[in-house]
């Protein structure tokens, strides 16, 4: 039976057990995994008994999750409540054959499935992997969550270069899973990154005369498919292009323009005044390079403040 989690608590053990002992159905708001595949790295130091010995738990884990085991292939296949996940493990088994990767998809495709039910129907998932497996946890998370809750694949340039590659190029990035228990309903806050130099001096190149303001001239325009009531109209003796309607209706046109926010051009066509210090950032995109990769001396602190999720 599922024990109700309590708030400001660290769980130690498998992750799995935990799930299934402590968190109800929809109870979380935001997961972010970062399984480790591949890193060569020795994970049993991350943790230690209070003697200063290795923990045992810890290294059961990192030693036994990616050696075949037929067992917890076929305890998988007879208890996941997903035919459909089960008939693509058994189909990456048959292609790829019994092996650490298989293994690997084996551990994950549980837990996958767990954090799935946790979540709540405003929640969002991030799964931190890398280029070696990332294809196959994607498929199996379009089998769970379903393909039209995928938000994102964000590519994370960890580092700008590599040393000592041979026949192939440089790895320098890891990709991170998003994906939303119900499109629509996840919770979203809008992220922005300061604008480049060089984008804010091409843009920007009008300076308003009495204030200093620096300011663009954008589209008062859209295309017409985007035309709803009240957009197609003849403004101050102009009308748009025949396949565009207006941004705006004519009262917020008038707004606008009595605001000193519309400015005519050398051939009459009006113009949106957008301020540059009015300016949030520009959005971040599905490709981050301003995260860089940090040493295990970092404090946890650090790492808090350089790498938040938009949600």
């Amino acid at each position: 039976m599922t024990q109700m989690t309590q708030p400001n608590t660290l769980y130690y053990g498998d992750n799995l057990d935990i799930l299934r002992k402590y968190l109800p159905e929809e109870s979380v708001d935001l997961v972010y995994l970062d399984p480790p595949f591949n890193s060569n790295r020795d994970y049993n130091l991350l943790f230690k008994e209070q003697s200063g010995e290795p923990a045992q738990a810890q290294i059961k884990a990192f030693t036994d999750t990616w050696q075949w085991s037929e067992r917890a292939y076929v305890q998988f296949c007879e208890q996941c409540p997903l035919p459909a996940l089960v008939e693509l493990l058994q189909g990456f088994v048959r292609t790829l054959g019994r092996n650490d990767l298989t293994a690997y998809l084996v551990m994950m495709a549980p837990r996958l499935v767990e954090l799935h039910r946790v979540l709540k129907s405003t929640g969002s998932l991030y799964l931190h992997c890398d280029p070696t497996v990332s294809h196959y946890l994607k498929v199996m998370l379009d089998v769970i969550f379903g393909a039209k809750n995928f938000k994102n694949e964000i590519i994370w340039q960890r580092i700008t270069s590599k040393g000592n590659v041979q026949r192939k190029f440089g790895a320098i990035h890891d990709v991170l899973l998003y994906y939303a228990k119900q499109r629509g309903r996840e919770t979203w806050n809008q992220f922005y990154r300061p604008l480049r130099e060089e984008y804010a001096n091409s843009f920007y190149r009008y300076v308003e005369e009495g204030t200093g303001r620096r300011y663009s001239l954008g589209d008062l325009t859209a295309p017409m498919q985007r035309a709803s009531r009240g957009q197609v109209y003849e403004w101050r003796g102009i009308v748009p292009p025949p396949t565009r309607c207006w941004v705006y209706s004519i009262e917020k046109m008038e707004e606008l323009y009595a605001a000193g926010r519309i400015v005519f051009t050398r051939s009459g066509f009006p113009r949106y005044k957008r301020y540059l210090d009015e300016v949030a950032g520009e959005k971040v995109t599905d490709i981050w390079d301003d995260i860089f990769q940090l040493s295990t001396k970092k404090s946890l602190s650090a790492t808090r403040r350089r790498s938040p999720l938009p949600c």
